[in-house]
């Protein structure tokens, strides 16, 4: 008897170390990226390019690196002012999450006004999957005139010499709003991206 109880042991014990062996494992990522910046502008002037960021996260070092960046108030002369700028970029082995956003947006550029009360971009990757890429607008108008956002990705809408892109989703990026005015400026606001292969 005590035979018997003995081996359903050892083929129990087996069994489960069989089970342990066969069951989906996540290994850690070979390589994680992820960025995150509340404000990217690109200017032209009779001088060249200028290119200013606002609470910008740089780079991941790593995979168990993390990096934030947050202004109280930012803005860029004659064209933009925002509150509360934050960004945020976090990896772990196997996944990179990456956020940024503000509050009190206003925009003036080529004739236009562009306000909005809430801009946030976010992006979490898990290794072998696509990105799920979310952005969110609140209360945006455009020359004092309120713009529903449809939350379809790259909705664009024109203005004078050129257009506005609101969730505009590019491989394992998401910009909140990216405005383009053809040969005068380049603005995007709240931007994240995030891999993990």
């Amino acid at each position: 008897m005590r035979n018997a109880i003995a081996s359903r042991w050892r083929l129990a014990a087996v069994a489960a170390g069989a089970m342990a062996l066969s069951w989906p494992v996540t290994g850690a990522a070979q390589t994680v990226a992820g960025q995150a910046r509340a404000v990217q502008a690109t200017v032209a002037s009779p001088i060249g390019l200028t290119t200013t960021t606002l609470a910008d996260t740089g780079t991941l070092g790593g995979p168990t690196d993390a990096r934030d960046a947050s202004q109280l108030t930012g803005s860029i002369p004659a064209l933009l002012s925002a509150e509360v700028l934050h960004a945020t970029t976090i990896g772990w082995d196997d996944q990179v999450a990456s956020e940024a956003s503000m509050g009190g947006l206003s925009i003036t550029i080529a004739g236009s006004s562009i306000t909005a009360d809430f801009v946030q971009a976010r992006v979490i990757a898990a290794q072998g999957a696509a990105g799920n890429r979310t952005s969110s607008v609140a209360g945006l108008t455009i020359n004092g005139v309120p713009v529903d956002v449809s939350g379809l990705a790259n909705q664009t809408i024109s203005i004078p010499g050129g257009a506005i892109v609101i969730n505009e989703q590019a491989g394992n990026a998401v910009n909140a709003i990216h405005i383009i005015i053809d040969g005068t400026a380049d603005v995007v606001i709240a931007s994240a991206s995030a891999s993990a292969q």
